[in-house]
């Protein structure tokens, strides 16, 4: 029985294979004067597609909340290659998502401004791309499996309620102050795992753990996440990327199938070997011969016995 099985049992499905979610309302809100309502308290940050800021948000008892201003004219043109489908917004998809490694999302709507907004509880620590990027070994030794657990389980539960989030990366993962927990964010492009959106053409994603059937234009599945899970797995434990590369563009990924991905245990040999092999499994650049779902990698790690 691996170290994983501690997690595994504090996740414990139920009969159904689903956790129990807790009721959750779904507020959706109209002309909001941005500025009137919330006191901000740190500046924005600008993203791909929005702008992000933290506040006290006045017409709730002054909780602190994330706030995302979406980008009006990037918004619209992401969503034209889909005219027609009903797709559903960012607000529409993040608001029905219930689970303990998901950032909540508490309210979306439009601005007095004509804005799309969408307000999600304020999550108090680094990124895990923050975490990479400066080798906090310090931080991370020992705790990188029980992590990975958390991360696997939230793009599961995503995957179950019929989405693809196509930009898993360690940037939409971000991590408390304590490590105890890590929570998935930002859902700009995700999309329903669903015929109509998942046809070949729409490339979009973060280069360096684009899956190959998103930088070919092929038809895509949810396995483009559990290509990109992988990718930010091995980057958090190796402090590296699988291939070596220079450019961070669209090129870059042009790699993923093409040059065979450095095998993980070549960074770290101590690493134990079912977890580097399940990760390496789930990084295949042939879909059909990558792991198939996040529930196997699940079952996967519940065999690891040490943590990196």
């Amino acid at each position: 029985m691996g170290i994983f099985d501690s997690l595994f049992k504090k996740n414990a499905v139920g009969d159904s294979g689903k956790k129990a979610e807790k009721p959750k309302s779904v507020k959706a809100s109209k002309s909001v004067d941005i500025e009137a309502r919330f006191e901000r308290l740190r500046s924005a940050i600008s993203g791909t597609m929005s702008n992000f800021f933290v506040a006290k948000d006045r017409n709730n008892n002054n909780r602190v909340v994330g706030v995302k201003l979406c980008d009006s004219e990037k918004v619209q043109f992401f969503e034209s290659r889909f005219k027609g489908l009903n797709k559903p917004s960012e607000g529409e998809i993040a608001i029905q998502l219930n689970h303990p490694n998901i950032v909540e999302t508490y309210e979306y709507g439009t601005s007095n401004r004509g804005q799309q907004f969408i307000l999600m509880e304020y999550i108090d620590g680094p990124g895990l791309h923050q975490l990479i990027a400066d080798r906090k070994e310090d931080l991370l030794a020992g705790k990188r499996l029980d992590l990975i657990g958390q991360m696997a389980e939230a793009l599961a539960y995503l995957h179950r309620k019929e989405f693809i989030h196509r930009d898993i990366c360690p940037r939409n993962y971000i991590v408390l102050k304590d490590m105890s927990k890590v929570k998935l964010i930002d859902f700009g492009l995700t999309l329903p795992a669903t015929k109509a959106f998942m046809a070949p053409g729409n490339r979009t994603g973060t280069p360096l753990y684009m899956s190959p059937e998103i930088v070919r234009r092929r038809s895509t599945d949810k396995r483009v996440d559990i290509f990109s899970f992988a990718v930010t797995c091995y980057h958090m434990i190796a402090f590296d990327l699988p291939w070596q590369i220079a450019d961070t563009t669209g090129r870059a990924a042009l790699q993923h199938d093409t040059a065979p991905p450095r095998d993980i245990s070549e960074h770290r040999p101590e690493i134990d070997k079912v977890l580097a092999n399940t990760i390496m499994a789930a990084m295949h650049p042939n879909p059909e011969l990558r792991t198939p779902d996040m529930e196997t990698f699940l079952r996967q790690l519940r065999n690891v016995k040490s943590s990196p």
